[in-house]
């Protein structure tokens, strides 16, 4: 280093680049790990800085629904409404009502495996108007209506995802045409649309076709009823790449199975009333505006989080 260079220390460095630099690190590490190193690291992620992209998906998918509530009430909290995106599995309906509250930033939405109907969509689309990603994957309990309250009250809206688990709906078989004219009908700016092992017929494919006139990407992959002409889609949509409905590879893996699953050795952890030195002269209230005290949940994590070096 050249003579007379100025150095700073990392805890010299301002909330927002910290917390830049805290993005990348694993959950796990943000919320236990580097709260206990200084006043100033604690006090960054305890701020909206690091959670402008909220992501708990892996995590979501192991714990429990009043886990998982609370995760997501500090998280919320935390970003100060500011967060862009948020991704988590099997939200409830008051979840869902809370996150819409607070979603002014909010652009990508990803809620697969949900708990959410048509009736508490309608209600809470408007407060969902920047969304420009939205998955609605395996939400078994929304329909037609919630993909119309979707497509009327978030018109920037490119890129939808609604994948089907296909052992899930074989036994229903009923028909989900009614959900295609809703996206021909209130999505006409969709680019991109994923509608993996859809019960869709080939009507309700091109009314998709020829009302989502911008649209670029076509995931039809396990929807067995539709037959798309080559031709027609080559002379008059020219620009629109479909897959499927054959399949060349196995569908994804990741697919859940029909209950929730979680494990208490896999996440567990304690609500502890504490006093931390890391937070020492930080008002809780403040930084999280927490009424069910949050600012003070301490997080034990065990088995298959290993702890940092």
């Amino acid at each position: 280093m050249a003579e007379g260079s100025e150095v700073r220390a990392w805890g010299d460095l301002t909330p927002d680049a910290l917390g830049l630099i805290f993005r990348s690190l694993p959950l796990e590490d943000i919320l236990t790990v580097i709260p206990t190193v200084c006043k100033s690291w604690g006090r960054a992620v305890s701020g909206p800085y690091c959670w402008q992209e909220i992501d708990i998906g892996e995590w979501s998918e192991m714990c429990k629904p009043e886990q998982l509530d609370q995760m997501l009430h500090m998280l919320i909290a935390r970003s100060c409404g500011s967060f862009r995106s948020l991704r988590a599995y099997g939200l409830s309906e008051s979840m869902f009502s809370f996150m819409a509250d607070h979603a002014g930033s909010l652009q990508r939405l990803e809620l697969p495996r949900s708990e959410i109907s048509d009736s508490i969509v309608e209600l809470v689309a408007p407060r969902l108007s920047n969304l420009t990603y939205l998955d609605l994957s395996y939400c078994r309990k929304i329909g037609a209506r919630a993909i119309e309250a979707f497509g009327k009250n978030c018109r920037s809206l490119t890129y939808l995802v609604r994948r089907i688990h296909p052992t899930e709906w074989a036994i229903d078989n009923v028909c989900q045409d009614d959900e295609a004219y809703a996206i021909a009908k209130t999505m006409p700016q969709l680019r991109h649309l994923q509608l993996p092992y859809f019960l869709l017929t080939t009507q309700g494919a091109l009314e998709i076709i020829s009302k989502c006139r911008d649209l670029e990407h076509l995931d039809l992959r396990g929807c067995w009823n539709v037959t798309l002409d080559e031709k027609y889609l080559k002379e008059w949509h020219s620009n629109l790449h479909v897959i499927g409905p054959d399949i060349i590879d196995c569908y994804e893996h990741y697919f859940w199975d029909g209950c929730t699953v979680y494990s208490d050795s896999s996440y567990s952890w304690e609500f502890m009333e504490h006093e931390d030195d890391v937070q020492e002269g930080v008002n809780d209230d403040e930084l999280w505006e927490d009424e069910q005290g949050l600012g003070s949940l301490e997080f034990r994590f065990y088995e298959d989080w290993p702890p940092s070096p």
